[in-house]
C-alpha cells in the first residue's frame, strides 16, 4: 500500500466515524440545533480537519500539509458565501427549523458528489493541458475583482433563479413541505415538496460556488489528495457553520472583500507561476500562500466586527 492510499484509507475511516458521531451523538433527529450545539459541532469538524493536517504532515511531508491547511482555509472561507445564500433559500421557502439539519445534510452530501466529479475532471484536464492553469488564474482575478466591488443588487433571488424555474416547468411541485417529506402523493399523483426544491437548490448553488473554489484550490495545490480532503472537510463543516453564523452573518460585511483579495492573489500567483518557481521553492510558496490567506481573513473579520460594533454604538 502506497502512502497516498494509506492516507485515503485513514481519511475514509475518520470521515465515516465522524459522520456517525455527529449524526448519532451530537445531533438529534428532527430537533432544532441551538447555537451552543452548533458551536460544539463546528469545533468538532474544524478540530478534525486540523488534526488531519498533522497526519498529512507525518505521512506526506511539510509541503502537502501546508497546502492542505491553505486549501481548507480557502474553502472554509468561501463557504460563508454559501451560507448567506442558504439562509436566503431557507427563508424564501419558509423551511421549518426542525427540518433544517436533514435538508442541509442531504444537500451537502449531494454537493460533495458533484465536487468530486468537478475536481476529477478539472485535475485530469490540467494534466493534459497545463495552459488551463493560466485560464483559471485569469478567471480568479476577474472573479475576485467582481466580488470586491459587488453591491447589494447581486443578492440571490430563489424564485427567480433558473434552477427553480426549470423545476417548476418540468416537475409537479407541491406548495408546502409535505410535513417533512421530499415527495408525496395527492390524488394518486406524485408531487415534489418545497423541501425537495430546497435540497436541489442547495446542491446546485454549491456547484456554482465550486466554479470559483475549484480553480482557487488548484492554484494552491494540484495534488488530488490535498484537494479532495480539504474540500470534503470544508463542505461537511457547512451544516454546523450555518447554524452558528445564521444570526450573525450580517456582522461579517467585509469578509467577502477579504476573500476577493485572496482570489486575486491566487490568480496572480497562477499567472506568474513560471517566474515564481525560479525565485521560490514549493515549500516557501506554501508558507506565503498560507500567510496571505490567514492575514486577509483575520483582517476582514476583525474590521467587520469593529465596524459592526461602531454602528451599534451610533445614536439613532
Amino acid at each position: 500500500m502506497t502512502t497516498d492510499q494509506l492516507v485515503y484509507l485513514i481519511f475514509g475511516i475518520v470521515l465515516l466515524l465522524a459522520l456517525v458521531f455527529d449524526f448519532g451523538v451530537i445531533s438529534k433527529k428532527n430537533k432544532a440545533i441551538s447555537i451552543k450545539q452548533a458551536l460544539v459541532q463546528t469545533i468538532f469538524w474544524v478540530s478534525l480537519a486540523l488534526a488531519f493536517s498533522v497526519f498529512m504532515w507525518v505521512e506526506e511531508g511539510q509541503k502537502s500539509a501546508l497546502e492542505y491547511i491553505s486549501a481548507y482555509l480557502m474553502e472554509w472561507s468561501l463557504s460563508t458565501d454559501n451560507i448567506f445564500v442558504f439562509i436566503i433559500i431557507f427563508n424564501a421557502f419558509r423551511v421549518k427549523e426542525k427540518n433544517y439539519p436533514r435538508v442541509l445534510i442531504t444537500g451537502i452530501l449531494m454537493a460533495i458528489i458533484f465536487r468530486i466529479v468537478f475536481i476529477t475532471v478539472g485535475i485530469t484536464a490540467i494534466h493534459y493541458a497545463e495552459w488551463l492553469l493560466y485560464l483559471f488564474g485569469a478567471f480568479l482575478v476577474y472573479t475576485g475583482y467582481k466580488m470586491f466591488f459587488a453591491g447589494n443588487d447581486d443578492e440571490f433571488k430563489p424564485y427567480e433563479s433558473k434552477i427553480y424555474l426549470f423545476l417548476k416547468k418540468y416537475l409537479p411541485l407541491a406548495p408546502h413541505d409535505g410535513d417533512g417529506k421530499f415527495v408525496i402523493r395527492a390524488n394518486g399523483k406524485k408531487l415534489y415538496t418545497s423541501l425537495f426544491v430546497v435540497v436541489i437548490l442547495l446542491a446546485t448553488i454549491d456547484i456554482v460556488f465550486a466554479v470559483d473554489s475549484i480553480p482557487a484550490v488548484v492554484g494552491i495545490s494540484t495534488s488530488k489528495l490535498v484537494i479532495y480532503t480539504s474540500n470534503i472537510f470544508a463542505v461537511l463543516g457547512l451544516r454546523s457553520l450555518f447554524f452558528l453564523l445564521r444570526g450573525a452573518i450580517g456582522r461579517f460585511e467585509y469578509l467577502p472583500r477579504g476573500i476577493a483579495i485572496i482570489l486575486v492573489f491566487i490568480g496572480v500567483k497562477m499567472l506568474g507561476q513560471y517566474w515564481i518557481d525560479k525565485w521560490l521553492d514549493k515549500e516557501q510558496q506554501s508558507f506565503i500562500s498560507l500567510g496571505v490567506i490567514l492575514v486577509c481573513l483575520s483582517v476582514a473579520i476583525a474590521y467587520s466586527v469593529y465596524r459592526s460594533r461602531n454602528q451599534k454604538r451610533k445614536p439613532v
